[in-house]
């Protein structure tokens, strides 16, 4: 697999290589030449949500992953990322400035993370529907759960923490 970064601010962010050929096929076809490993890092303030949304919507759209049949996985990904990064930006920004995203793609799946280097470990909170805000997990794990993927979260080796998400890529689900 190839490695490619991504810069979220900068003069000229690296473009992510173009699948190419069209998506044609049953249910459960992935793009042709769908396959790598994108890492960016990014400041741990707010504006890198939306930030981190757009690059991880760009590059999956410029990997062939777009149409109808991608729009369900598409809208979980990226609500996914914006949770993370949210989650990051939020809780860990004090002790980690700044924190990395991961997308890896690879035939049948993606794989998303968000990094950190603050120590804590989030859990999903319960579902209390008389408290604001705080459902984020909940929500990242329903839509892996729906998916038929599977989430963690790790400790790095740095102390830090890593939350990843992998998700079937598959077509007309």
């Amino acid at each position: 697999m190839a490695e490619r970064t991504m810069h979220v601010r900068g003069d000229q962010p690296c473009e992510p290589p173009r699948a190419t050929g069209t998506v044609q096929g049953g249910p459960d076809v992935t793009p042709p030449g769908v396959e790598g490993v994108w890492r960016f890092a990014a400041p741990a303030v707010d504006v890198t949500v939306s930030h981190a949304r757009h690059a991880v919507r760009d590059l999956l759209v410029a990997q062939g992953i777009t149409g109808p049949g991608y729009q369900e996985l598409l809208d979980g990904v990226l609500l996914i990322v914006s949770e993370l990064v949210t989650n990051s930006v939020r809780h860990a920004a004090l002790l980690s400035p700044e924190l990395v995203v991961e997308v890896v793609l690879s035939s049948g799946w993606v794989r998303l993370s968000v990094e950190d280097s603050h120590p804590y470990r989030p859990k999903a909170l319960s579902e209390d529907f008389n408290r604001l805000g705080g459902r984020g997990l909940l929500l990242v794990k329903a839509i892996t759960a729906e998916a038929g993927g599977s989430c963690d979260v790790e400790r790095t080796n740095g102390g830090g923490k890593v939350v990843w998400v992998e998700l079937p890529l598959q077509r007309g689900r």
